[in-house]
């Protein structure tokens, strides 16, 4: 649920796959026959200790400070979603039902590439919702927020059972499924959040949740960090929550349009620029919208042009009523939003 952010002046991911072990070592007799047994046991042995240094590197988060171009292999769901730009929507009465968002598609002629629900602790996959979003040829979305839970516990696995399971519906998917946890964590607004909790562990929680997912062989999840844009003296910089690229496959970036003269580069920049300096990962405006006071349709045009001029994935908009009305609501605005998706799937100039 957004809150009032204004703006400031101006990948864990997948361990690369490694080929099945060595054949067995050869079996003849004499000298050469034992020598060969050696050489494929000196073999067999430097793969298995390789293995056990890239996973136990993978669990304990060392990535080298998870730099730009660092040595994390992405997982095969991300390589898929980064070859292409989405429009996403977020409408109220999902995941319940797919048909807000059928009406949405309806009402805007936008048929959208993802689509965002919002699950609770402990909260099950929602498999038949993500099935539909599926079928109409999108991405599920969810935003996996830890309400009522110890982030602390979360690390210590005390929610392993509810995670597993999770995990494995969403294996069962089979389809691409994208997964943020604890979203917005650098504001102060969620418990998990700046000032409740302390960015060290959520760390620490993140990296449980994608060790847990990881260890149940769910490798159709495109990971997302998300965070909230920077404000000035109010909401800092998200990079005390960083994860390391190895536990990060895109990032997203959440805010929103209160006033006529907010730009997108004014608006986002700051914060694309920290993401910048912690990873290449693409860049997904994950939560946005426009109040009425700021103007829609020429907000939405600004949005288009932004995603564009810094080439990111895209933006998925925040169709609901929630403290201001960001709904698509009005002939201008729909046709905006048209305009926008008709330009999104354009080519780049």
């Amino acid at each position: 649920m957004p809150q009032p952010k204004t703006p400031a002046p101006v990948g864990f991911r997948f361990p690369a796959r490694h080929r099945k072990g060595a054949p067995p070592p050869h079996r003849g007799r004499g000298k050469d026959g034992r020598i060969k047994l050696t050489w494929f046991a000196v073999i067999a042995a430097a793969v298995i200790i390789a293995l056990a240094v890239i996973l136990i590197g993978g669990v304990a988060g060392q990535d080298g400070g998870g730099q730009p171009g660092g040595p994390a292999a992405r997982s095969p769901a991300a390589v898929t979603l980064a070859r292409r730009t989405y429009l996403g929507i977020y409408t109220p009465g999902v995941p319940q039902s797919y048909a807000k968002v059928s009406a949405f598609t309806a009402r805007t002629g936008v048929m959208p590439g993802i689509v965002v629900y919002y699950s609770g602790w402990p909260e099950p996959f929602h498999a038949r919702f993500a099935a539909a979003v599926a079928q109409h040829g999108a991405v599920p979305l969810v935003q996996m927020d830890p309400t009522g839970a110890s982030l602390a516990a979360i690390a210590a696995g005390t929610y392993d059972t509810y995670l597993l399971s999770f995990a494995a519906a969403v294996k069962a998917q089979r389809g691409p499924v994208i997964l943020s946890f604890g979203h917005e964590m650098n504001g102060p607004w969620y418990p998990w959040g700046y000032r409740h909790t302390s960015p060290r562990v959520f760390v620490a929680a993140w990296r449980h949740v994608v060790t847990v997912f990881r260890a149940a062989h769910a490798q159709n999840v495109t990971w997302l960090w998300t965070v909230n844009i920077i404000r000035r003296g109010h909401i800092p910089s998200p990079a005390r929550w960083w994860p390391g690229s190895r536990y990060v496959n895109w990032v997203g970036i959440d805010g929103y349009y209160y006033q006529p003269s907010w730009k997108f580069a004014s608006l986002f920049g700051p914060t694309i620029k920290v993401v910048h300096a912690l990873t290449l990962d693409p860049i997904l405006i994950a939560e946005t919208g426009a109040a009425p006071a700021a103007g829609k349709p020429g907000k939405i045009a600004d949005l288009v042009a932004g995603v564009r001029a810094y080439g990111l994935r895209g933006f998925v908009w925040f169709d609901a009523d929630r403290k201001r009305d960001w709904r698509l609501d009005s002939s201008p605005a729909l046709a905006a939003f048209r305009r926008g998706a008709q330009t999104l799937n354009s080519p780049a100039p």
